[in-house]
């Protein structure tokens, strides 16, 4: 059921089509998407879709695994399964026992910013998700034999999940060595022994501070109207209490790295080497104007898909890798990371793939991108978003991981807008200026008798 979530890449896309707006809301006249606030805080966002009889009930908190106090990490992921025990009113596993009588579907996921809750079911069955999710959203039965059993399952996800992966276990180790002081560099999962540590103390104050209306956001999208849902949740999550009030997000900065770092791991489950390479790079939240744009269509450029300059090099020219890649993410509430991978064949070499990746980002460094190739890569992109759209958990995945890491229902709209009106200097620039060698971390899997390149 509980998962942990991988950021996904910031697809931002809205629809273009009027709808009324009621009282206290607010509805732009260039689209169907609307928002209002409950008098708890609770912020509300309804997409409207009638393609098919169906409704995505998305709960977002604006708590993540960056959020958690030192030494208690894990915390925010460890609550997400909690979530699905029992309450005051409802026994363990009712809610999702519900959601399948129905024909219905349901998951959640933990990120570095936010925890979301989902159920997708027919229009009839929106009212009685509201009221399950809002009564767990306090009345949770978080006792010592609830506690426990599920720390264990925690600890054996970990194990499944990391520990017997290598390539978790290197993705950690990467992630801890790019961030060195701030939380985006301690595992969503939480680190083993941290885990361990975990108490109903702690489960019970975590609830009880970040679990409110007044920290959550509702995206409901589907067949539905704005006015049904506002009547819905004032029935349902406007009978929740307003929570504490929190204080502005604040986490410590990364510091600007200075000197390249690296790290190996050889292990005997490795049969084919690869590697990876990341940056710290500004999110959407906290680049300049047009920086994150950029960053989306240089990854885009460099190494998203069969089209991209890696691809074509390393993998269709030069036949030196199995897979390339490069991969940004925008919507974070700090700064965020740019990746790139790849993986040799035949008898190349690890570092003969990492020298022809790093080959190409010089290249576009030192000789920008032509026009055309920048307006084939807008093109791409922008279809990407109109796919993400047809998907109705897509768009509200959309608008929840946005709202919840500083973005506007504005900023969603005009995405596409600010995609097109990136120059091929502007591009030049962001590589030039973000992806040096000396502030890169580079990971390498290897089997256990090969050296580091």
């Amino acid at each position: 059921m509980a998962a942990i979530a991988v950021m996904s890449g910031a697809i931002m896309f809205s629809t273009a089509v009027a709808a009324p707006s009621a009282p206290g809301q607010e509805a732009d006249a260039k689209s169907t998407v609307s928002r209002f606030v409950l008098d708890n805080g609770l912020e509300i966002v309804v997409i409207p879709d009638h393609r098919a009889p169906i409704v995505t009930h998305m709960l977002w908190y604006k708590v993540g695994s960056a959020d958690e106090a030192p030494g208690k990490s894990g915390i925010a992921h460890f609550f997400e399964h909690l979530m699905f025990k029992g309450t005051t009113n409802h026994a363990p596993g009712e809610f999702s026992r519900r959601v399948a009588e129905i024909g219905g579907q349901e998951n959640a996921f933990t990120s570095y910013d936010y925890t979301a809750y989902f159920q997708q079911v027919t229009p009839d069955a929106l009212e009685t998700m509201m009221a399950y999710e809002a009564d767990r959203m306090r009345n949770l039965v978080l006792t010592e034999a609830v506690i426990a059993p599920e720390r264990d399952v925690i600890l054996e996800e970990r194990g499944s999940r990391v520990e017997n992966e290598p390539g978790g276990l290197l993705g950690e180790e990467v992630n801890a060595t790019l961030y060195q002081n701030h939380p985006y560099g301690v595992p969503v999962i939480g680190w083993m022994h941290e885990i361990e540590a975990l108490n109903r103390a702690d489960a019970i104050a975590f609830y009880e501070r970040y679990y409110a209306p007044n920290n959550a956001v509702l995206v409901v999208a589907g067949d539905v109207t704005a006015e049904r849902v506002r009547t819905l949740a004032e029935q349902t999550y406007g009978m929740v209490a307003r929570g504490p009030a929190l204080p502005p997000r604040l986490r410590p900065r990364e510091p600007e790295q200075n000197t390249r770092r690296t790290v190996t791991l050889n292990d005997p489950r490795v049969s084919q080497p690869s590697f990876r390479k990341a940056w710290v790079m500004p999110s959407y939240a906290t680049g300049a104007s047009g920086e994150a744009e950029a960053l989306d269509l240089l990854s885009e450029i460099l190494g998203g898909g069969v089209r991209s300059r890696a691809y074509e090099a390393l993998v269709v020219e030069q036949g030196i890798a199995s897979s390339v890649g490069a991969y940004y993410q925008s919507d974070a509430l700090d700064d965020t990371s740019f990746e790139i991978y790849g993986r040799p064949r035949g008898g190349a070499t690890i570092a003969e793939v990492e020298k022809a990746l790093d080959a190409e980002i010089a290249r576009i460094a030192e000789e920008g991108v032509s026009e055309d190739e920048l307006a084939a890569a807008k093109k791409r992109y922008v279809r990407s978003l109109i796919f993400a759209r047809d998907s109705q958990r897509g768009m509200a995945h959309i608008y929840g991981a946005t709202l919840t890491t500083g973005g506007t229902i504005e900023d969603i709209k005009k995405w596409p807008e600010r995609i097109e009106a990136v120059t091929a200097e502007q591009l030049r620039d962001v590589a030039r200026r973000y992806l040096v060698p000396d502030r890169s971390v580079a990971g390498y899997l290897l089997p256990i008798e090969e050296a580091r390149p």
